[in-house]
């Protein structure tokens, strides 16, 4: 016997030691080093090469939430949606059901480097959630935000912990999950359900251009604190879930409290000291600062990891720590946003919907549970959120919009259910029972606010506020005295002006030029003495009012929204709006202006928008000079007249401004106005020492003599011209200005269109009819010449000369630009001249495009009519200002 198992035993360590020689063979052999070349899949996991199988899991995750963003977007839906949904189809509810997918593209051995990847991005972004709460958004409205934020909390909360009865004990014996009490679960789903998503809400009040309203500035507000404390919340129930015993998590939860003040006390003077020692918040921050800022973030990270709460709270900490003085805040979201953005918080999402099993909804008692929970979700937002905001004071409308708001979930509850998920509070059933209420509830909410609060009545619900109208729509019969009072003054006395940093000096001299009705002549020395002892001053006649509107995009990055939730700081940072004021100061100008961040598409509606806030009876816009709707404040790189007049987006806006235009507008087309800028760039000298390049210094440019200007106005008739007609003489009274005014007279029989007419290319505005337009140019014009050629003010009749051409309609465009070519850009010394024309003549013939013809003529002829198009490309050494007439106009 003993034999035997000798044999046995022999035999079965030889056979051992062949195998494991023979493994030791294969595994101490060169690895293939030609990849797919030597027969390797690509998609194959390796625990020594992992990044292969990453950057194909990458790739899927990105692209499939890009192509679900567009169309989503275009309904309004934040970007959280596309990457859940995203996320979805790639788990085991759709993809995950081929065989092979999930083997082959996410493998199980692979999900910890996706998971890691992934909670990195997640710790930064919550580091920019962080930089996003400005604290003082609640404490400069704290009485409502109190009153809004504790009640969309207290009743959610409620309802939450109510619901919670029936989930715990219905789905917690589903595997996967931890023994915990019905309390710490209670808290869990009170904390999901009473939370807000406050960074997808600064998103939706950007989009719907909410944010200056009182309904955005109470949900800011409230949302601030709501933000705050939900994280407070979330952190205590992982404390107590991730620790047995009571005393345990009160230890935690004690160190939690010594971390937070060892970083508002300790850390963050210090932080902030280094910050102005490196010129980081007065410049942006340095290369040194950002690293000791993303250093700052891990090591909270870290910190709140090890002690048994969320990595996530340490980032978001160090966040909320971090000065917005200067834009440093903005300025650190800009550096890091886009990375976590475009790679990050897909990945994370992905994985979201990686555990989201729809097919875990298989029965009728989880599908009364799902309503239930949306339904809980939504009634203890509106209801708590409205009836806090109508005790401030609000009405009806705005408070049950408020708490439409306020039920917004988005990325925020997607987090919470994350970490319960991970904590194993919650199975995979109840996880995508959320799941579905957060996309339910998120979805909703850009839809529901539009219905509740759009622009009418947002618009009514001002003028009522103001005391303009009753609240059935219909004026008080002050503001009719008011109204009869302001059409008999037919003069400009509030100008709205849209600043662009390359139209600045042009701007300026315009506006010193319609503002300046009487120059009072200097006094002498004795005069002036004497005046002051006498304590009387010489005031100047200025009745105009000038408003500075500066329009910025509104992108789809954090920095934007972050830009337009602290307006007012960034109003008082922005150098073009800075330099506005000074102007206006100096200038004796009466002016306001603020900055509006919005989105490209609706600049021209946020124009004709702020110009009946304003009661503007003149809207002035420059055209880019470089044919863009981008306004960076670097140095402008020169284009051709071709591509200035070319750009898409550009002209988009100034068609989509005078077609919506409420008031009188003018486009106003810089050819160097200000003298300023007509130096032209100093060559380089044929011969040139090394010295002398070295020493070369711009010569200084000498003050203007001549400050005078020459207006050049043809005038064809129809309603447009008599509004320009109107302006010129306004301009006029400014003893600087001489004005040469071409009367066009066509014969009535001489309208010999042949081809397509002006008013046939879409140059007309919908609200108005052509035919009223071609009616109304008749004898009226010709007898409005008339009489203001024979009661012209003698203060003007020196400066003002007319001039009667006999024309054609085919002729018209090209005699006119005779006559400006005549009178305009012969003194190069003086201070510039300026070309005003009306924007529509619906008889004058345009141009015909055909299918191979460049189209940069015919779009600008629809954009600014025949006269403008030809007086703007027409290298005439002046200015063009087209004026189009505004609805009272007619």
């Amino acid at each position: 016997m003993a034999s035997l198992t000798a044999t046995v035993t022999t035999t079965l360590l030889s056979t051992v030691t062949k195998a494991s020689t023979a493994a030791a063979a294969t595994t101490t052999g060169p690895a293939p080093q030609g990849g797919v070349l030597d027969g390797i899949k690509p998609n194959v996991f390796s625990t020594s090469n992992p990044i292969q199988l990453f950057i194909i899991q990458a790739g899927i995750i990105i692209i499939l939430c890009r192509l679900l963003h567009y169309p989503l977007s275009l309904l309004g839906q934040p970007r959280v949606i596309a990457e859940v949904i995203g996320g979805i189809l790639l788990g085991p509810s759709v993809l995950a059901r081929i065989p092979g997918f999930t083997d082959n593209i996410f493998p199980t051995a692979s999900m910890p480097v996706l998971n890691n990847v992934a909670n990195l991005g997640l710790i930064l972004f919550l580091f920019l959630i962080g930089l996003e709460v400005d604290i003082r958004l609640f404490t400069s409205n704290w009485r409502v935000a109190l009153t809004v934020g504790l009640a969309g909390m207290i009743l959610p909360f409620g309802f939450g912990c109510a619901i919670a009865w029936g989930l715990y004990h219905q789905f917690h014996n589903d595997p996967n999950t931890v023994e915990i009490s019905f309390g710490i679960y209670a808290l869990f789903i009170g904390t999901a359900i009473a939370i807000t998503a406050f960074p997808v809400l600064c998103r939706i009040l950007s989009e719907l251009n909410l944010l200056g309203t009182p309904v955005g500035v109470t949900v800011l507000a409230a949302g601030v604190g709501n933000d705050v404390v939900g994280w407070i919340l979330l952190a205590l129930c992982v404390a107590l879930v991730n620790n047995g015993s009571g005393l345990t998590a009160l230890w935690v939860l004690l160190v939690a409290i010594g971390w937070v003040l060892f970083l508002v006390f300790a850390i963050k003077p210090v932080f902030h000291w280094a910050l102005r020692r490196t010129g980081s918040i007065q410049n942006g921050p340095t290369q040194g600062m950002i690293a000791v800022t993303v250093l700052l973030v891990l090591t909270s990270s870290w910190f709140t990891s090890i002690i048994g709460v969320h990595a996530i709270f340490g980032a978001f900490l160090v966040g909320l720590i971090c000065p917005h003085d200067g834009g440093f805040a903005i300025h650190v979201t800009e550096k890091i946003e886009d990375l976590v953005t475009v790679l990050f918080l897909p990945l994370y999402f992905a994985l979201s919907g990686l555990s989201t099993n729809l097919g875990l909804l298989n029965d009728g008692i989880t599908w009364g549970y799902v309503i239930g929970v949306i339904a809980v979700a939504f009634s203890g937002k509106i209801i708590g959120g409205t009836l806090a905001a109508r005790a401030t004071k609000l009405v009806w409308r705005e408070s049950l919009t408020i708490g439409v708001l306020m039920s917004c979930k988005g990325l925020v509850e997607l987090i919470v259910l994350n970490i319960g998920l991970q904590a194993r509070i919650l199975s995979q059933r109840t996880f995508t029972i959320f799941v579905v209420m957060a996309l339910v509830t998120t979805v909703a909410t850009t839809p529901l606010t539009k219905w509740l609060y759009p622009p009418w009545y947002q618009k009514k619900l001002d003028q009522w506020k103001r005391g303009e109208i009753d609240w059935d729509g219909k004026p008080r019969e002050s503001q009719q005295s008011d109204s009869l009072s302001q059409i008999r003054d037919t003069g400009i006395r509030r100008l709205l002006v849209y600043l662009r940093l390359d139209s600045l000096p042009s701007l300026f001299t315009f506006i010193s030029l319609l503002g300046d009705e009487h120059v009072t002549p200097k006094p002498k020395t004795g005069e002036a003495l004497d005046s002051q002892a006498n304590g009387t001053s010489i005031s100047r006649a200025r009745p105009l009012e000038v408003h500075g509107l500066r329009l910025l995009e509104l992108t789809e990055r954090t920095s934007s929204v972050m830009k337009v939730t602290e307006g007012d700081d960034y109003a008082r940072r922005d150098p073009v709006v800075n330099a506005f004021q000074t102007f206006s100061q100096l200038h004796d100008v009466a002016a306001s202006s603020n900055v509006i961040i919005a989105p490209e598409e609706s600049y021209a509606r946020t124009v004709v928008e702020q110009s009946s806030v304003q009661e503007s009876d003149f809207v002035l816009i420059p055209w880019s000079g470089i044919g863009s709707n981008k306004d960076e404040s670097t140095i402008l790189n020169k284009v051709s007249v071709e591509d200035r007049f070319s750009g898409k987006a550009h002209l988009d806006f100034i068609q989509a401004a005078l077609t919506k235009a409420v008031c009188n507008t003018g486009i106003f087309i810089d050819n160097k106005l200000s003298s300023a800028s007509n130096k032209n760039r100093p060559s380089l000298p044929r011969t040139v020492s090394h010295a002398s390049v070295r020493s070369h210094r711009e010569a200084c440019v000498p003050p203007i003599a001549d400050k005078s200007h020459k207006i050049f106005f043809p005038y064809f008739g129809g309603v447009d011209d008599r509004v320009a007609l109107g302006f010129v003489l306004q301009l006029a009274k400014n003893p600087l200005i001489t004005v040469q005014i071409a009367h066009l007279d066509c014969a009535e029989g001489d309208y010999e269109i042949a081809g397509v007419s002006e008013g046939n290319i879409g140059s007309v505005s919908p609200e108005i009819s052509k035919d009223i337009i071609n009616t109304e140019i008749t004898a009226q014009d010709s007898s409005l010449i008339s009489t203001l050629q024979s009661n012209l003010p003698s203060e003007l009749a020196s400066r003002v000369t007319f001039t009667k051409v006999s024309v054609t309609a085919s002729s018209a465009t090209r005699k006119a630009m005779e006559l400006a070519k005549e009178h305009v850009g012969k003194n190069p010394r003086n201070a510039g001249d300026i070309i005003i024309v009306g924007r529509r003549h619906p008889k004058l013939p345009a141009n015909v495009r055909s299918v191979d013809q460049d189209n940069t003529e015919y779009e600008l002829q629809k954009t600014i009519g025949v006269f403008g198009q030809s007086m703007a490309m027409g290298e005439l050494k002046a200015s063009v200002l087209v004026i189009q007439a505004g609805v009272s106009a007619h």
